[in-house]
């Protein structure tokens, strides 16, 4: 994954300040791109890479994340161990990213979670199901998700990995 961040220079003439990897990444398969935290208008006169140095699952109070991140067939080892077990598992991997609180029903899925945030979700590559309380839909390349704060998983599709862009914006309440 390439980043290419713009600013403007000291003149004030727009310029690439950043042309690098990914900010932070999580088990290769979460890989932080930008975060914005400041409100009011941009202030492209300021370099700082604003890229998370620890990947976590969501934005900072008000803020908004750009990440991407790929969906991978369930390891086939996994399908032999006992639900509770999955589910216990992905409860700690959810905590190793500060978001233990954010699993609250996994009854239809051990990655079901929810986040107050606003989600935009576009899937780049693969196939995926999105899996919902009360259904799932396989989504393609091109089609884009708006996720409203809802209990929610990423499966892979038979078909292999997916790759999926997400911009997540903070709307918990103040």
């Amino acid at each position: 994954m390439r980043r290419v961040i713009t600013g403007d220079d000291a003149t004030g003439k727009s310029t690439v300040i950043i042309d690098d990897g990914p900010s932070a990444g999580f088990r290769d398969l979460l890989f932080a791109i930008w975060e914005d935290v400041a409100s009011g208008p941009q202030d492209p006169r300021i370099h700082d890479d604003l890229g998370p140095r620890k990947t976590v699952l969501g934005p900072t109070k008000g803020g908004v994340q750009v990440r991407w991140f790929v969906v991978e067939p369930r390891p086939e080892a996994m399908a032999a161990l006992p639900k509770d077990a999955v589910d216990a598992a992905v409860r700690g991997i959810f905590a190793e990213m500060g978001a233990a609180a954010h699993v609250v029903d996994q009854s239809r899925h051990p990655t079901m979670h929810e986040t107050p945030t606003l989600d935009v979700i576009c899937v780049l590559q693969g196939e995926v199901i999105l899996v919902l309380e009360d259904g799932e839909t396989l989504l393609k390349p091109g089609n884009v998700v708006i996720q409203r704060g809802t209990n929610h998983a990423w499966q892979a599709a038979p078909s292999g990995p997916a790759l999926l862009l997400a911009v997540l914006i903070d709307r918990s309440a103040p």
